[in-house]
């Protein structure tokens, strides 16, 4: 069975769909004196966590289990929330501040007589959610295709795919992209037909977000205990040894790449609702270091380990910018060091170890 005998697995699946289910309905039935509600801030932060989860996991398929240290995945995430950004922005209508039925306030600002042809077909739902797939995964394919074929690797490709994410973020800063420059895309004002900004909407992204980290984490742990996720695996340990075999390296590192960079997507198209913005900043090189930081703390070549890594680190850093906010880099980097150098398998994998010693 795909989760027989792993408790940690279990545990973790456990403990998200009580977050899922637990805490929106008691956002939604308790009142907000009951020691039982949940306020909106905390379903909106959970929501949050729960889409940083996904991105992590996504690079740990890359990385923890391909090997492929991506220093630019947070741009396919950034990807995915402009997707989803451009079908709420199509929804404001003429209830923006210029009133313009066709124009975002942005472009009504800088004067823009038309829609440009890229923003065509985002005001349905559904050519949206085919944009957030499409859109990573073309970049990612056409990236991965170039870079595995010329059998670039190590550091070459994580200096690469930095490179990618902050070429990304000089376009999208440049207002004539027609993306909002560093202002970004904000003030959405529904989704599907709902108020965005509703507690029952807010419930409901919080409950999706959960549902479609289950959904990805199952689909995930399918694809690595299969006969693809045995290949990729090898071609992490002993590539060379793989490509002699007869493998054809490149394809097996493109396929997984991809699949990644969409569930990266996804999870942007989620946090952009919940947060209710989505800038060029997104596309930092920062913001990719600390997904990396998030899989190596929580465990890599484990899946559950990049949720709990992102989860706890993200939770650590609402705690500390609220507090002190200039420690927070200090403190990132330190545990960084630290879990590197006394942790190498990270937090699941000293749990791991500390279950296996004790029965023995």
């Amino acid at each position: 069975m795909l989760l027989k005998n792993d408790k940690a697995a279990l545990s973790v699946l456990a403990v998200l769909a009580a977050i899922s289910l637990i805490v929106p309905v008691c956002n939604l039935v308790f009142a907000p004196g009951s020691p039982l509600y949940f306020s909106a801030y905390t379903v909106s932060l959970l929501g949050k966590y729960l889409t940083f989860a996904l991105l992590g996991m996504s690079l740990d398929l890359v990385w923890g289990y391909c090997g492929i240290l991506a220093l630019g995945h947070g741009a396919f995430f950034a990807l995915g929330g402009y997707a989803m950004g451009m079908y709420l922005m199509r929804q404001i209508g003429s209830r923006g501040v210029y009133g313009d039925p066709l124009l975002p306030d942005f472009m009504v600002f800088l004067n823009w007589k038309e829609l440009p042809w890229y923003w065509h077909g985002f005001e349905q739902f559904w050519f949206a959610a085919l944009m957030i797939f499409l859109v990573p995964g073309v970049l990612a394919f056409l990236f991965g295709w170039l870079a595995f074929r010329s059998r670039v690797t190590g550091v070459y490709l994580s200096i690469i795919t930095q490179a990618l994410t902050y070429a990304l973020l000089l376009a999208f800063f440049r207002n004539e992209m027609g993306f909002g420059g560093n202002n970004g895309l904000t003030d959405f004002k529904e989704i599907l037909g709902f108020n965005s900004q509703s507690d029952s909407v807010r419930a409901c992204l919080l409950m999706a977000s959960g549902l479609i980290l289950m959904l990805a984490f199952l689909v995930s742990r399918w694809i690595v205990n299969s006969k693809l996720g045995r290949v990729v695996t090898a071609i992490r340990d002993q590539e060379m040894r793989v490509r002699f075999l007869g493998y054809r390296v490149e394809m097996f590192k493109l396929w997984i790449f991809v699949f990644a960079a969409m569930l990266a997507g996804i999870a942007g198209a989620l946090y952009v609702p919940q947060v209710g913005i989505i800038n060029p900043s997104e596309f930092s090189p920062l913001n990719s270091l600390e997904i990396v930081i998030w899989v190596a703390i929580g465990g890599r070549g484990t899946l559950y380990g990049a949720i709990v890594g992102a989860v706890l680190v993200n939770y650590t850093k609402t705690l500390l910018t609220g507090w002190m906010p200039e420690i927070w880099l200090f403190f990132l980097g330190a545990t960084f060091i630290l879990v590197t150098v006394l942790l190498p398998d990270g937090l699941v994998g000293f749990w791991q170890r500390r279950l296996q010693e004790q029965k023995q």
